[in-house]
């Protein structure tokens, strides 16, 4: 593995992004979402405030056109609610309910192979929806569903709201009040404090002693944010807070959060290179809502400036504009904390095709277990896999390897909840009586997951299985049922290891890999085989 290096930096072509205005004009323009669900509750509140000597730039639209204000006071954007101006129904069909965008957006294309035109939106879980543009009427979603049931169809539904209320954004500057549904926020030195909290009303206001409680902005949790900030509606109703911001400047928000600060330079410039190149790799996620990625862990982590070191910078500018690509096309730069000792298969988590470059492979710097000798489908083998612990690249890790204990009663109720969500009949279980793992992968990840219940028995598969339990940080994990001294089943223990979904680069064993003296380039490609990497070229497949 080598550095390939160019002369001439070019623009990767990709839909939505585009080349920055400032500065480098190699660059790329995001448009993260930095506060997605703004105006969910009246209570919500934002303050938006300027750097020491600063001013906030607030521009917006009114009936006498553009209109921009200054001010270099914090400004706090609060939530009014308005009834429509005429009785409105907010309605889309919904064709399925998922955990994570990969596992919605394999969905998504098998609808659009049947020609059903589809969007994939994210108001609380990951949905599919028909799209609003064509079935843009009551009787099209109608008919639509109608045919969808006719054919078997068991899933897909109608989700209809009426709205009685609707949140507008408002703010006060200079004693005048404004009320907009979209506000574009900028500063002379293009850096803004955004603090998020809750109003308090009369009630909470209040305490025993009658004196007036402040509202729950804390002002060492404000993030700085660089370039601008937008304010503008989304597919629920309510708004998002998005960030334009170019790439390289975006990195410096999220190698700090993702890997932290004092990790080995190898390991920290491997995480800005997949860092890179998930961004870029992802940037349609959220187009049902006009912009590109999150700043959780649905995409990456991102907190703008605050914390910033030195050490992710450096690693940052060492590996300016490079990214992992695989037969001239950007890999799917999957990543997470720990991969418990064996990193999994794409199609072990989600489903879709698999990726030739994330496959099963030994986290260790040494072969201390035989994958193909010792197949981690067997349940014997996975116990003995479990329980070994010296020799992995996340040896010594608190999370790499762990044991959780849940009562029956709770494994039940977080059943029921989560079946709830996916709208299935079997929410209205009312005991688990076993659980049985039924296939594991080559990685050892539970495949299917057999549940035994008062009126009848299902499959949990894949990822599903550690988003319907609250015990299981990865699906990596055999169950040991336990009866705690009685005659009756009390529960399960989730004995595992790893943590997160385990695609890809683990973010504890980079480290040990680093500290071994391995360069950057090692690492990826002890994580993504066969991948190599490049600088941005117009050449690159997205």
């Amino acid at each position: 593995m080598y550095y390939t290096t160019l002369t001439v930096f070019c623009l990767l072509g990709l839909t939505g992004a585009s080349a920055s205005t400032k500065g480098d004009k190699t660059d790329v323009d995001l448009k993260i979402g930095i506060v997605q669900r703004f105006g969910d509750s009246p209570k919500d509140l934002l303050q938006l405030e300027p750097t020491k000597g600063d001013k906030l730039l607030l521009s917006f639209r009114t009936s006498n056109g553009q209109q921009t204000v200054s001010t270099d006071k914090p400004v706090r954007l609060e939530i009014a609610m308005q009834p429509p101006a005429k009785p409105s129904i907010n309605e889309r069909v919904v064709l399925g309910v998922f955990r994570t965008f990969e596992t919605a957006e394999d969905n998504a294309n098998r609808w659009r192979e049947l020609g059903i035109q589809v969007e994939i939106a994210q108001p609380n879980r990951w949905q599919v929806w028909a799209s609003r543009k064509v079935y843009s009427t009551p009787l099209l979603r109608r008919l639509l569903l109608q045919s969808l049931q006719a054919s078997g169809r068991k899933t897909p539904f109608i989700d209809t709201e009426v709205i009685k209320q609707a949140p507008v954004v408002s703010w006060t500057v200079g004693g005048k009040r404004y009320n907009v549904n979209s506000l574009a926020i900028d500063s002379q030195k293009s850096r803004v404090l955004v603090n998020q909290g809750k109003k308090l009303d009369d009630k909470d206001a209040k305490t025993p002693n009658n004196q007036q409680k402040k509202d729950t902005l804390n002002p060492n949790k404000a993030r700085l944010f660089p370039g601008n900030l937008q304010v503008q509606p989304n597919a629920y109703g309510t708004y998002t807070l998005v960030n334009n911001v170019p790439l390289e400047t975006y990195l410096r928000g999220v190698v700090p959060y993702e890997i932290g600060n004092n990790a080995p330079m190898a390991a920290l410039e491997a995480q800005a290179i997949i860092a890179r190149t998930y961004a870029l790799r992802n940037i349609r996620r959220f187009a049902a809502d006009n912009y590109q990625l999150c700043a959780d862990t649905h995409c990456q982590v991102y907190f703008g400036l605050k914390d910033v070191s030195a050490s992710t910078d450096k690693a940052i500018a060492s590996t300016k504009g490079m990214v992992v690509t695989y037969k001239n096309q950007l890999v799917d730069a999957l990543y997470s904390a720990s991969t418990g000792g064996v990193t999994a298969s794409f199609s072990d988590v989600w489903n879709g095709d698999d990726r030739s470059y994330l496959r099963p492979i030994l986290d260790a710097p040494n072969n201390i277990w035989n994958l193909t000798g010792q197949s981690l489908r067997e349940e014997n083998n996975l116990k003995a896999f479990v329980n070994k612990e010296e020799g992995f690249n996340e040896t010594g890790w608190d999370l790499f390897r762990w044991r959780r204990e849940s009562r029956i009663e709770d494994i039940t109720k977080s059943l029921q909840k989560f079946l709830a969500v996916k709208k299935s009949p079997f929410a209205k279980l009312k005991e688990v009586r076993e659980m049985e793992v039924v296939e594991r992968s080559d990685s050892g990840r539970i495949l299917k997951l057999e549940i035994k219940t008062d009126i009848g028995s299902f499959q949990l598969t894949k990822d599903e299985v550690r988003s319907a339990f609250a015990a299981p940080i990865s699906t990596l994990f055999y169950l040991e049922p336990l009866n705690k001294g009685g005659s009756d089943l009390w529960g399960y223990a989730f004995v595992g290891g790893g943590m997160g979904h385990g695609v890809g680069l683990s973010q504890v064993g980079a480290q040990n890999l680093a500290k071994l003296g391995r360069s950057s380039a090692d690492i990826l490609q002890f994580y993504y085989p066969g991948t190599q990497l490049q600088v941005l070229n117009d050449k690159i497949k997205k």
